[in-house]
């Protein structure tokens, strides 16, 4: 063990074990999901060479073959409840990519959540056995997120009884699902569905595109791989071009719109209930926003603790780098973040739960708001993830870049999250028009539930006091009064953005042109509604907290995280009259204070995420700290190393050495 970050461990203030199991929701999900870990990790048929020196062929290979092996091991050790599922998939996605992932995450929960009970009949042993392996294919080469421009098109016959699927233009080639290429022998496809002259637009359709038994791809089926991309080399995200594919009348997933034999459309009850996949999704998004940020974190801040460089003064050894403020500062708000995310995460999914168990009772009302929420903190959280994993890896330094690292490996995995199921600026348009109708509502006197119901005690407190007579309302040492200016920001910017808006109105120009005149300050309302919320449920987690030493670390990160936030935002605070010049120099003073808090506990904070070093796969992150010893290691396995001499020198340097 490091004695740097054996040093840290034990200067901690607080027990590990005891976070891990918040984190984890209780000591006996933390002890089965260590179990479940052990398992895969002491699995020999997981064992395998180092992903970063294979070439993108023997990469996907290893990717189909390590995900068969886990789902007969899944049924080996009889691991059937959902959670428990996830806890052995994702140590299994620590150490491999998933093969099979769009199968499990979309194909299987739509046919769930879509089907009619004649169709979970069929489809469902088909799907749970891998006989219909499957993949959700929605995105074209020429429309992703606005997914009412889709081209692909399944226009009905009466005299057959079969939807007609094609591919019109070259733009309407589905393009990007994972899975299709060359793994996947059916997929979902979303098409325009057109009966007795109509379109009825976006509808859901189960698709055969290879033979069950050969492999093959059907007659009219044209499907491939996309090619290499930023990251992902084991995954076939692919392309599909259908021409005239017939596929019976119940391959249409009929569990709300249906058509009859005749081609009678009777359409859902509400239009938002074929994206029932994409919110789960979207739900699932802000956790994976919080792992993959959490890990960043964690080697960044061992790493930070074992390496040493430079003088603080002169003439004394050179300090771990955690030791500068600068690295505090780059550092300990991402920790903080990564901790918030986890809280927003769960009760992301404990809300799509909820409000999906409504809506089989028939209660449709929570969706418009579960639709935006999704939308928004997908995008809200992702996007800072995405940014403070980047940060992570520079903290790092030239070893950041290397693959030993692992962060290039989650910066390159994670960043499509920002695109895929919604690009991020939309998202936060779509939250901002469920906010903007909301803020109308509530001007108009009606009453508001659920997370935008600030909007109506704020509309009263905003309209009572002007901007310049208003007190700063708030004690940037309490957390209960961020919370409060928080809430008061969201509602100031919800409220320009509303104005702005009727303002382009008011001047006569089309509705389209005067949303879009305004989507700045929509993205900025957006902005700061997902902010709220996650500084909301940061600080009511805390009401949870027994221990006292536990709940002090958290309050010390709630603060940092609340501050920090503040602090990059000042602007929005001063302009709504909630911060005045004087605090702000208070604000920065009592940040500095805040990171000398977290120092003390940064190693201890990062340990309580309880990665195994075989899940972060980094040599900078590791729990030992011996970072040099097996750099060196990992770098002699270099398949560039396993000569002396490399072939070409013999072949162009040598011959080119002779002739000059």
């Amino acid at each position: 063990m490091n004695p740097d970050i054996q040093r840290e461990r034990e200067n901690a203030t607080f027990n590990t074990d005891l976070l891990t199991n918040i984190l984890d929701g209780g000591q006996e999900k933390t002890r089965r999901r260590r179990e479940i870990e052990s398992l895969v990790i002491s699995d020999p048929d997981f064992q395998q060479e180092d992903p970063n020196f294979l070439s993108r062929s023997e990469r996907y290979d290893a990717a189909v073959k390590k995900s068969a092996q886990m789902i007969l091991k899944l049924r080996e050790y009889g691991i059937s409840d959902p959670e428990e599922i996830y806890f052995y998939k994702s140590v299994f996605r620590g150490l491999h990519h998933e093969a099979f992932g769009l199968h499990f995450v979309m194909f299987m929960p739509t046919l769930q959540s879509q089907c009619d009970a004649q169709q979970r009949k069929k489809w469902l042993p088909l799907a749970e056995s891998f006989k219909a392996l499957g993949t959700y294919a929605q995105t074209e080469m020429g429309h992703g997120t606005f997914i009412r421009g889709l081209e692909t098109t399944a226009t009905y016959d009466p005299a057959t009884q079969e939807f007609v699927m094609n591919s019109p233009t070259v733009s309407s080639i589905k393009w990007w699902p994972g899975g299709l290429g060359k793994t996947s022998n059916h997929a979902i496809v979303l098409a325009q569905l057109y009966t007795q002259g109509t379109c009825h637009g976006l509808h859901a359709f189960i698709v055969p595109i290879r033979c069950m038994s050969t492999h093959m791809p059907l007659p009219g089926v044209t499907v491939g791989d996309i090619g290499p991309k930023f990251g992902f080399d084991e995954v076939d995200n692919g392309y599909l071009k259908l021409d005239n594919v017939r596929i019976p009348r119940d391959n249409m997933l009929m569990k709300y719109a249906k058509v009859e034999p005749d081609g009678t459309y009777h359409k859902p009850p509400s239009s938002k209930l074929t994206y029932g996949t994409m919110v789960f999704i979207r739900s699932m998004i802000v956790g994976e926003s919080a792992r993959a940020l959490s890990k960043a974190s964690t080697i960044a801040i061992r790493y930070s603790a074992v390496r040493h460089q430079s003088e603080l003064r002169p003439g004394e050894a050179e300090p771990q780098i955690l030791d500068y403020q600068t690295q505090q500062y780059k550092l300990f708000p991402l920790l903080a973040t990564a901790y918030a995310f986890h809280f927003v995460g769960q009760y992301m999914r404990e809300t799509y739960h909820r409000i999906t168990g409504d809506i089989n009772q028939g209660d449709f009302s929570e969706l418009p708001e579960l639709h935006a929420l999704s939308a928004g903190l997908k995008a809200f959280t992702t996007w800072v993830a995405n940014a403070g994993i980047e940060v992570c890896r520079m903290a790092c330094g030239g070893h950041g870049y290397s693959h030993c690292s692992s962060l290039p490996s989650i910066y390159v995995t994670f960043t499509p999250t920002c695109t895929y199921e919604g690009e991020n600026t939309v998202m936060m348009l779509q939250t901002a028009r469920y906010l903007v109708k909301s803020y109308r509502q509530a001007s108009m006197g009606q009453q508001l539930s659920g997370i935008v119901s600030y909007l109506n005690e704020v509309q009263q407190r905003l309209q009572a006091h002007p901007v310049s007579s208003r007190p700063a309302p708030f004690n940037i040492s309490d957390l209960a009064s961020l919370v409060e200016a928080y809430k008061l920001r969201a509602a100031k910017l919800v409220e320009l953005a509303a104005k702005s808006l009727q303002g382009e109105l008011q001047r006569s120009i089309s509705p389209e042109d005067a949303w879009n005149n305004s989507s700045i300050d929509l993205v900025r309302a957006s902005d700061a509604h997902c902010h709220y919320v996650v500084v909301k449920l940061f600080v009511a987690k805390l009401e949870e907290v027994g221990d006292t030493a536990v709940h002090s670390a958290l309050s010390t990160l709630a603060l940092l995280y609340a501050l920090h936030g503040l602090a990059q935002n000042s602007g929005d605070f001063l302009q709504a009259g909630l911060l005045t010049v004087p605090q702000l120099s208070g604000v920065s003073q009592h940040l500095k204070d805040i990171l000398a808090q977290v120092r003390t506990n940064a190693v201890a904070l990062v340990d309580a995420f309880d990665y195994r070093d075989e899940v972060l796969n980094s040599v900078l992150g590791r729990y030992d700290g011996n970072v040099y010893e097996h750099m060196f290691e990992w770098a002699r396995k270099s398949p560039l190393n396993h000569t002396e001499v490399h072939p070409s020198y013999h072949k162009y340097l040598k011959p080119l050495q002779s002739r000059l």
